[in-house]
């Protein structure tokens, strides 16, 4: 499938998703109320078989946080970037994908611990890292009360 083929695709499913194609990725910004079906949808799907979740990572936005999923199909050998912001920085919280992408588990567990993302639906969430008195130390509103990070 050739990134055109995929935006295609993706914009059937979600219109109101931004489809860009940059020089390694075509990146696809989808609203948070959408990422679990389309998520859902290029894993299934024959045409896009998405089987592979390679990396996922927090973003501290200015009004949010964003979650970026990279995903590949091993059959067809094309990779995607999705990007989902949650809707706002207080109280963030995304749709888990951890069933459709097992390795999504603790990916998910570790942007919960240092981000405060919470997944709705995750199996197991709780901190990898730090204790719960702790805050979400890669949150640009972060304070470190003892000084562990100089800045």
């Amino acid at each position: 499938m050739t990134n055109q083929e995929l935006k295609e695709f993706i914009l059937a499913q979600v219109p109101s998703a931004s489809v860009t194609e940059g020089k390694q990725y075509l990146t696809v910004e989808v609203p948070s109320e959408n990422l679990y079906q389309l998520a859902l949808t290029l894993r299934n799907s024959e045409q896009t078989s998405f089987d592979y979740l390679f990396c996922l990572s927090g973003v501290d936005m200015p009004n949010s946080i964003m979650v970026v999923y990279h995903m590949e199909s091993t059959l067809f050998k094309h990779a995607l970037v999705l990007k989902c912001q949650t809707k706002d920085r207080v109280t963030p919280e995304l749709d888990t994908v951890s069933d459709i992408w097992p390795t999504a588990d603790f990916h998910e567990r570790e942007v919960f611990d240092l981000l405060g993302v919470k997944f709705k639906n995750h199996p197991d969430l709780r901190r990898l890292f730090l204790d719960d008195s702790y805050g979400f130390p890669l949150r640009k509103d972060h304070v470190d009360e003892i000084r562990i990070v100089e800045r």
